[in-house]
């Protein structure tokens, strides 16, 4: 739809609130939330007071002379992001929007009951359920998590199929947190399924949280990591108090996949939840782009990349340097998992597994390798078909 200064621009009902650097832009019909900067926060409460383009675009140069000003291009990309609703009178098509709806999303969990999980007094006992859990792994050494605490059985596939159960409930009580979080500000989540890496996981949608103020939605964001902090807790008290009890290997498990797990929140390469809270802290929204932009000019060694990167950057330099070292030592503490923990369990597992299959072991040992391969396979082809669901999601 062409736009010119002479055209007449009516926006869809928004709702504005300032955040931290700039200000976030809800349209509430959809859903859809965008950051804005306070030259186009201005520029949209002009269009909605009805002043014509030439108009705004003069006041604009005059009240942000350091600002490139073109009201064109920016009605534009008003008009991509779904929020112009007629341009001279005519209805602009608006595409659907993905965003979560108050149709669904949890809403028959009550208000009430997220409150009771997530709260000043809450939130406070999970951090110190944090600093407990890491004070008795560092005083119970022999608690620390090892890679063959995965292999309870002589059988492959029961070993498998015990860790994925236990993995798979371990997610979905993370999430089940998010979701309990968002519930308790009144607000709808949706849960998904995607992958990351080569791992398949659910994902809690909380789009909804840029409602809040910045402090909030780290609550939202953590809340995952509090319920596995109450859980950690309660497997590493089981197996200080309980030592040959029958569910230790279980509770060995636990402990291995909350601490793996943990140390990927710290991989900042990815979108985690810490990463979103360090991204909500700073008020820096585009940190991942930012660093990846950054990291690219250096490793080009091309000085002159760096310098207009900086003037790019402006304020965040200093902020995205020390992210990007950040990002790098996500990168290490990926490659030392691997090293301690999958390297190893991949070798155990199929050299088990190649010898069950020359017949080292009994009949039955040679018919677990047979099944183990065959549920490896499909495993691959969901991954693929997760990783090729979510590619054309994107495109």
């Amino acid at each position: 739809m062409k736009v010119s200064l002479q055209s007449e621009i009516t926006l869809y009902p928004l709702s504005i609130r300032q955040d931290k650097k700039h200000y976030i832009v809800e349209e509430p019909i959809s859903g859809d939330f965008f950051e804005l900067p306070e030259i186009g926060v201005d520029a949209i409460k002009r269009l909605e007071q009805g002043e014509e383009l030439v108009s705004i675009e003069h006041a604009l140069k005059t009240s942000y002379p350091d600002e490139e000003v073109d009201i064109i291009d920016f009605v534009e990309q008003l008009l991509e992001l779904g929020l112009v609703q007629e341009v001279d009178g005519v209805l602009v098509k608006k595409e659907q929007s993905k965003s979560t709806s108050r149709s669904g999303g949890f809403l028959w969990i009550p208000h009430s009951v997220g409150r009771l999980f997530f709260n000043g007094v809450m939130n406070k006992i999970y951090l110190l359920l944090l600093v407990a859990n890491i004070v008795i792994l560092i005083l119970n050494p022999n608690l620390f998590p090892h890679y063959k605490d995965i292999f309870l059985f002589d059988s492959m596939m029961l070993n498998i199929i015990s860790y994925l159960f236990i993995s798979l409930l371990l997610i979905l009580i993370h999430e089940f947190g998010h979701i309990l979080a968002i519930r308790s500000h009144d607000l709808p989540a949706k849960l998904s399924i995607g992958n990351r890496l080569i791992f398949i996981v659910f994902e809690t949608d909380l789009t909804q949280a840029w409602k809040l103020d910045p402090k909030k939605r780290n609550i939202l964001y953590l809340a995952g990591l509090s319920f596995e902090q109450v859980i950690l807790f309660l497997s590493l008290g089981a197996m200080l108090l309980f030592p040959d009890a029958g569910i230790i290997g279980i509770l060995g498990i636990i402990v291995l996949d909350i601490f793996i797990k943990f140390i990927y929140q710290c991989c900042f390469y990815m979108k985690t939840d810490v990463y979103y809270v360090v991204e909500n802290i700073t008020g820096c929204y585009n940190l991942m782009e930012n660093g990846k932009i950054y990291l690219n000019s250096r490793t080009k060694k091309r000085r002159k990349d760096v310098e207009i990167n900086k003037e790019m950057f402006q304020g965040e330099w200093n902020l995205i340097r020390l992210y990007s070292v950040f990002y790098i030592v996500g990168v290490v503490l990926t490659l030392i998992l691997a090293v301690l923990y999958f390297v190893p369990q991949l070798y155990y597992t199929y050299t088990t597994i190649y010898l069950n299959l020359l017949g080292t072991g009994d009949r039955a040992a040679f018919w677990d390798a047979i099944a183990f391969l065959i549920m490896t396979m499909l495993m691959l082809v969901l991954l693929m078909y997760v990783a090729n669901k979510q590619r054309h999601e994107n495109s």
